[in-house]
């Protein structure tokens, strides 16, 4: 296996630890068991624990902006927020892990700032800013569309995180397409 293909296992691995203990709690030497690598080889790949989990958590972000702009690709207005309200909601449903990145990655990023290291959130913050543009341009340039949809996500990560069944009255003012499948 190449660097490259290993780094990639680095980045998946890294994916599933941090999104299950967050970053303060998850171990390197966890992740390089989850790759069956040593920790020495692990840091031949990534200098530092900060460097992998900004590389799992730009990964989770990058990916869910490609199934937003995939599921908005060609269309306009409503069916552009519902193509893409449904894909992101499949995504997280799909694949729990990337909800609980995210989670994560929002709780590590504030916990830096708050000790002052603004320079921990920075690559994170032109990835959210770049699908932040892409909704805007699928939505038709409205700001205020892509704030809604933006703020629904969000919404979504912490009903779907507090585990609020579908039939739940809190998920009643959602598109059909965002809500949680029976």
């Amino acid at each position: 296996m190449s660097a490259e293909e290993r780094r990639e296992c680095v980045v998946r691995a890294a994916i599933t630890e941090f999104a299950r203990s967050g970053y303060n709690a998850t171990s390197t030497e966890a992740i390089a068991r989850r790759v069956g690598v040593s920790q020495p080889y692990l840091f031949r790949l990534f200098p530092n624990k900060q460097t992998i989990f900004l590389a799992a958590a730009e990964r989770c972000l990058e990916d869910t902006r490609k199934v937003l702009v995939a599921a908005g690709e060609g269309l306009e207005g409503e069916e552009a927020l519902s193509a893409m309200a449904g894909a992101y909601q499949r995504l997280i449903v799909d694949d729990g892990e990337k909800l609980m990145m995210q989670m994560q990655m929002y709780a590590a990023v504030a916990a830096a700032e708050a000790a002052g290291d603004r320079a921990f959130g920075e690559s994170l913050r032109t990835v959210w800013e770049r699908m932040w543009g892409d909704v805007h341009i699928a939505l038709g340039g409205d700001v205020d569309e892509t704030t809604s949809f933006l703020a629904y996500g969000m919404l979504i990560n912490t009903l779907a995180s507090l585990g609020f069944p579908s039939d739940h009255r809190v998920w009643a003012g959602f598109h059909l397409s965002a809500r949680p499948a029976e």
